[in-house]
């Protein structure tokens, strides 16, 4: 029992030594990404590892992830099923390139395929690359015709490569990048005249978001999507679907639309699909990937030396992207979400009109807090506090947490947020 004691004794006499040169790992971290990584990002905290919900710095602090890598972590942190896939995988064929054939694709494709309607599944490295794929395909298809310019929404979000800041409707994230790729025009979000009042006959496509995510949580309205659909079809057009964060089970369905859709017996909303819809984040579980799935009629619009990829779809990336979608399917995580997302949005509406806090929007696990302060100062004092939220649109602040995350975890989040803002 002395042992222990005096070992107690040392540990306390020595902690703010321990406390110093942990520190001074993380600044040294710090140091590396000042001297060498180009500063594209507002960096905070120095990570360790992560397990689950949780995730640890440096210094050893535990923080609970609600912002799941920006809707990336779709099992967690260091999910065994996903490390198993990927050590398996490893060793067996880790990559090919696209000029030959492996079982991991077609198993992939054919089971997404699965999720929506006849179709073929274009497979990428990003969200990005999935939705420049989709302006290529609405200038394939509109060439001939000489349609090319692609109608989206104001506070949109769609990449970061020139065209998809084009195609972007926020003017942020242009500014710099002067003179934009042309093409694009952008109109308010759920405004079906707006639309309609843009189309002419340069139009290829419309694209859009069932959530604006970047755009501060915003859903599509039931009557604007349908509408958009009639459009489309009367023009003779392409409709685009960016899931790249409201997809992939974020929201209890496959893809938004059929959780905005769910239960409404209007006229289309049964047959609703568009030509085309876009997928990464979740699709790899935190495994580099992106997806297009394309509609039957244009699947072959894209023929050999039309589009390509030297790391899309890879065996390593397959492997792990069947795993996820094996463990949400086995473990029905988007009812999971679904029912998480419920609890969520319960408790933290009881927070309206307190602590800073004006409405709570979104579904699913794509939950929405809109403050009437800054949302990034709040995020900083919630990551004080221990828990990760990512901000969003100046006074939004962003849950997307992973599709099996517990009440237990929500209880946790929301007292945080209780005590903290």
């Amino acid at each position: 029992m002395d042992f222990f004691h005096g070992l107690a004794a040392a540990l306390l006499y020595n902690y703010p030594l321990i406390m110093e040169q942990e520190s001074s790992k993380a600044a040294a971290v710090r140091q590396l990404f000042a001297d060498y990584v180009v500063p594209t990002y507002r960096r905070s905290l120095v990570l360790a590892r992560g397990a689950g919900m949780y995730v640890w710095d440096v210094d050893g602090r535990r923080y609970l992830d609600m912002g799941g890598g920006v809707a990336v972590n779709a099992l967690g942190h260091a999910h065994p099923r996903l490390a198993a896939a990927l050590h398996r995988q490893a060793l067996t064929l880790t990559h090919t390139s696209n000029l030959y054939y492996h079982e991991q694709q077609g198993r992939l494709a054919r089971r997404l395929v699965g999720h929506l309607a006849p179709g073929k599944v274009f497979f990428c490295n990003s969200g990005a690359e999935a939705n420049e794929c989709q302006y290529k395909l609405a200038r394939k298809t509109g060439h001939a015709r000489g349609r090319f310019e692609i109608i989206t929404a104001l506070n949109s979000f769609h990449g970061r490569t020139l065209a998809g800041i084009a195609a972007t409707g926020q003017d942020k994230v242009r500014a710099g990048f002067e003179p934009t790729v042309s093409g694009f025009k952008h109109v308010p979000f759920n405004d079906l005249a707006a639309a309609r009042a843009a189309v002419n006959e340069h139009t290829a496509a419309v694209l859009i978001e069932g959530i604006q995510g970047e755009g501060g949580v915003t859903p599509a309205t039931a009557e604007y999507l349908i509408g958009l659909r009639q459009l489309t079809r009367e023009h003779g057009i392409l409709l685009l679907w960016d899931g790249v964060q409201c997809g992939y089970f974020r929201t209890g369905r496959f893809q938004s639309f059929q959780r905005i859709l769910e239960g409404v017996t209007v006229s289309g909303a049964a047959d609703f699909l568009p030509d085309a819809v876009a997928m990464a984040k979740s699709i790899g579980g935190g495994f580099p990937m992106g997806a297009v799935w394309i509609a039957a009629e244009h699947a072959d619009v894209f023929q050999p030396g039309t589009h390509g990829t030297t790391f899309g779809g890879t065996p390593l990336a397959c492997a792990v992207a069947n795993a996820v979608l094996d463990e949400i399917e086995e473990h029905h995580l988007a009812d999971n979400i679904r029912a998480m997302g419920e609890l969520l949005k319960a408790r933290l509406s009881a927070f309206i009109g307190t602590r800073g806090i004006k409405d709570v929007r979104g579904t699913g696990g794509l939950i929405g807090l809109a403050l009437t302060v800054d949302g990034a100062a709040a995020a900083a004092r919630l990551r004080e506090a221990g828990l990760l939220l990512i901000p969003a649109a100046g006074d939004v602040l962003r849950f997307l947490p992973p599709l099996n995350v517990t009440a237990a975890h929500i209880e946790e989040a929301v007292e945080i947020i209780g005590r903290t803002l």
